[in-house]
């Protein structure tokens, strides 16, 4: 209340003087016409004072005044002035001034009127205004407490209703960075748990050939060396679980910045191949590949050989030995299309909707996979704005499909 008071008298004082002035000029205004009409007139009466003195110089010059001085006297006073010269469109001196005065009056009415008026629909509108702040106070004092299901949008176009508008859509904002900030929370609650039951088990297989080491020094030197090779691959497994699951941390925290390299598909693939030779060479696959020349797409060229390396090493892992797998590049103005197709034992259906998730583990995955090499392929390939698509079929192969925009 007590704001509004103090709104009101900053604006009704203002306002007070502003029209106090107003009345003063547009009463010295209706003054100096006042002077100017009443020159004018006596200017007037003394031209028909002395034309009818020269024409009847017995007329007495008291008498032609009070005519046309006298209300009384109007009509009889103007047909007597018109057989002078005078042609009766003048006002008599104690008629204007009357009026004048009258003028001055309703001038003065009208200012108060108005200016009340004004002040009126002014403290209305503060009043109305406050009325709208205290509510925008008490809706954000209810979303510090973390209510954000409320709503104040309007449709009208006052800077009030624009602020309340633009603070709903804060609120909206904070709503979803709430229930993001939710959802982040629980997601790492799981991932935790994902990363203990991964590391659980090869901890404790480590431990168990660690303590039958130690417990039984005499062991034969096969055993050992089965043993030794068997942490040693523990050990690489828990490695490049760490080295992706930090990658995947540093995506999800936004520090990567990709860079903009002009990559040619041919040498990309090319490149892939490469690296997972030796892959390829245990299993005996065969890779069938179709490269344009000129396929070229602009991207992160470390990141995406990663990423396609990721999807390649996930076809070997899933293809039978003795099979190929085919990958093709298609090149058109909109974008460049990698399509990557094995001939495995393809995913069932209920996995095909997973295949994406972070730790999840096909019916058909190996016991070394990790489950986190796809999820950081995408992640990688939607960082530098490329799509990735999967489709299979049980016991015909899988293939991925992955497009970046030009």
């Amino acid at each position: 209340m007590k704001i509004i008071k103090a709104d009101v008298m900053k604006v009704v004082f203002p306002s007070f003087i502003v029209i106090t002035i107003f009345c003063i000029i547009l009463l010295k205004y209706i003054n100096v016409q006042n002077e100017r009409y009443t020159k004018i007139f006596n200017n007037n009466l003394e031209e028909i004072v002395l034309k009818v003195k020269q024409t009847y110089p017995d007329v007495n010059e008291q008498d032609i005044i009070k005519i046309i001085q006298n209300k009384d006297m109007q009509s009889t006073g103007k047909n007597f002035l018109k057989q002078y010269g005078y042609s009766g469109n003048q006002m008599y001196l104690e008629s204007l001034r009357e009026e004048m005065l009258n003028t001055k009056k309703y001038v003065i009415v009208i200012i108060i009127l108005s200016g009340l008026s004004i002040i009126t629909i002014i403290i209305i509108y503060i009043i109305s205004q406050n009325k709208k702040i205290r509510q925008i106070d008490k809706y954000l004092k209810k979303v510090n407490n973390g209510n954000y299901g409320l709503k104040i949008e309007e449709n009208s176009e006052d800077e009030l209703s624009k602020l309340r508008n633009e603070l709903y859509k804060t609120t909206v904002l904070l709503r979803e960075t709430a229930e993001i900030s939710k959802k982040e929370s629980e997601n790492l609650s799981i991932s935790l748990a994902d990363i203990s039951h991964q590391l659980k088990t090869p901890i404790t297989s480590i431990r168990i050939m660690i303590d039958n080491l130690c417990d039984n020094p005499d062991m034969d030197e096969r055993t050992k060396t089965e043993f030794l090779k068997s942490i040693s691959s523990q050990i690489d497994w828990i490695s490049n679980l760490i080295i992706s699951l930090l990658k995947l941390s540093r995506f999800d925290s936004g520090v990567i910045e990709m860079s903009d390299n002009t990559i040619n598909a041919k040498n990309l693939i090319n490149e892939v191949i490469q690296n997972l030779s030796i892959l390829l060479e245990v299993k005996d696959i065969e890779v069938v590949a179709i490269l344009p020349d000129e396929a070229e797409f602009v991207a992160d060229y470390k990141w995406q050989l990663e990423a396609i390396t990721n999807i390649v090493k996930n076809a070997i892992e899933h293809s039978d030995e003795n099979s190929k797998i085919y990958i093709t590049v298609e090149n058109n103005n909109l974008f460049i299309k990698i399509t990557i197709r094995d001939e495995g034992q393809g995913i069932d259906k209920e996995d095909l909707k997973h295949i994406f998730e972070r730790f999840y583990k096909s019916k058909n995955s190996s016991e070394n996979s990790i489950g986190i090499g796809l999820s950081l392929a995408k992640t990688i390939i939607e960082k530098d704005k490329g799509y990735i698509t999967v489709d299979s079929k049980v016991g015909e192969g899988t293939t991925f499909t992955i497009k970046y925009l030009k």
